[in-house]
């Protein structure tokens, strides 16, 4: 028809540039865990061992950095005896944590929990 304007499907469909660099970030396995661990606060390097069962030193090593990078962690280090490193959110970090609270709300209603020990 005169007038009308074609409709192309594909490109209404297209994901968001931003959801896109969000979940290549906090999409990795680990890094979702950790960001919530420290939306609580500050943590040293073994108490964030200790809140995310399984994780390696290795990954929450690597994940950390990559984190670093992005700008939403600091690292600080504290000299010894001992040597100890603590980490926290920066602004940008620590922004996430609306968000985190609606996802973490979205799956108590939404996803089966079949891995809650009992009295928890």
């Amino acid at each position: 028809m005169a007038g009308e304007r074609s409709h192309d499907v594909a490109a209404c469909k297209r994901v968001d540039g931003g959801i896109s660099r969000v979940f290549q970030l906090l999409g990795k396995r680990w890094t979702g865990p950790i960001v919530s661990v420290l939306v609580t606060g500050p943590a040293y390097f073994v108490s964030l061992r200790r809140a995310i069962p399984g994780i390696s030193e290795r990954m929450l090593s690597d994940r950390l950095t990559e984190l670093a990078a992005a700008g939403l962690v600091e690292r600080e280090v504290h000299e010894g005896p001992p040597l100890r490193v603590v980490y926290r959110l920066t602004e940008a970090g620590a922004a996430l944590e609306p968000a985190l609270t609606e996802l973490g709300e979205w799956a108590k209603k939404y996803l089966p929990d079949d891995e809650r020990p009992e009295g928890c």
